[in-house]
C-alpha cells in the first residue's frame, strides 16, 4: 500500500473519531414521567379553549433536577427547546387553515440558562422572571428565547429566560420539547446578559463534559 494512501486513512479516522464521548446525564423535569408525555398546562405559554383556539397560560417555570455531572464539572446549562416550529407562519392560527405536518419545521429555544454552579443539582419551578433578581449567583444567567425574534411588538426583554409552549392551535404536527441539562468544564461561557440562545449552544461545544434530556409534548 502507498504510504500516501496509508497517511491518507489514518487521517481520515481521526477526524471521524471524536476526541471523547460525552457521559449520560438523568434528566427529570416536573410533569413529564416519561419521554413524550404532554407538558401540564399551566407550565404553557398558551392554553387551548373550549372551541378548539388558545388563549394567554399561566406560563409556570416547571423545575428541572439532573444527576451529577462528572469530575471536573464547573457549571451546567439548560436548554429548551422545541424542532416542531413552522418555517412559515402565514396561516398560523387562521380559520379554516391548518399548516400541514408535512411543512418545513425550525427550532424554536423557549429557555436557555448558563453559568449555573456546579454545586447545583436541579432548578426550581416559578413563574415570570423572578429567579435573576433573587438569586443570580446560584442560579446562573438567563438569556432571551425565540419569542423575542418572532414577537416584535414588545422589548426584547421581556422574553428573558423561560416562556413555556405556544404552538398554532391549527398546527397537524404535535410539538416536542427538549429539556436539556450539560455538564460543562468552564464556570462561565463568557457571554452578556440577554445572549441569544444560539449563541449559549455555540459557545458550549468543546467544554460538555455530560449532557441529557428529558422531552415533553404540547
Amino acid at each position: 500500500m502507498p504510504a500516501r494512501f496509508f497517511m491518507f486513512l489514518t487521517t481520515a479516522a481521526l477526524l471521524s473519531t471524536p476526541a471523547f464521548a460525552a457521559e449520560t446525564l438523568t434528566v427529570k423535569v416536573q410533569g413529564i414521567e416519561k419521554d413524550n408525555d404532554l407538558i401540564l398546562v399551566e407550565q404553557a405559554y398558551c392554553r387551548p379553549t373550549e372551541d378548539g383556539k388558545s388563549e394567554n397560560g399561566i406560563n409556570r417555570r416547571p423545575s428541572v433536577v439532573w444527576s451529577k455531572g462528572p469530575e471536573g464539572t464547573k457549571s451546567y446549562a439548560i436548554v429548551m427547546v422545541d424542532p416542531d416550529v413552522p418555517t412559515d407562519f402565514t396561516d398560523a392560527g387562521k380559520e379554516g387553515k391548518t399548516i400541514p405536518a408535512s411543512m418545513k419545521r425550525q427550532d424554536f429555544y423557549h429557555w436557555a440558562q448558563i453559568d449555573i454552579p456546579a454545586i447545583a443539582e436541579g432548578f426550581p419551578s416559578g413563574s415570570g422572571n423572578e429567579y435573576p433578581q433573587q438569586q443570580p449567583r446560584f442560579l446562573g444567567i438567563p438569556g432571551l428565547n425565540s419569542y423575542a425574534k418572532f414577537y416584535t411588538d414588545k422589548p426584547k426583554g421581556e422574553y428573558t429566560g423561560y416562556d413555556g409552549p405556544c404552538p398554532p392551535w391549527n398546527d397537524e404536527r404535535l410539538h416536542h420539547y427538549h429539556f436539556k441539562v450539560f455538564a460543562l468544564d468552564v464556570e462561565t461561557l463568557g457571554l452578556k446578559k440577554k445572549f441569544a440562545p444560539e449563541d449559549a449552544v455555540k459557545a458550549m461545544q468543546g467544554h460538555i463534559l455530560a449532557e441529557g434530556e428529558c422531552v415533553g409534548a404540547y
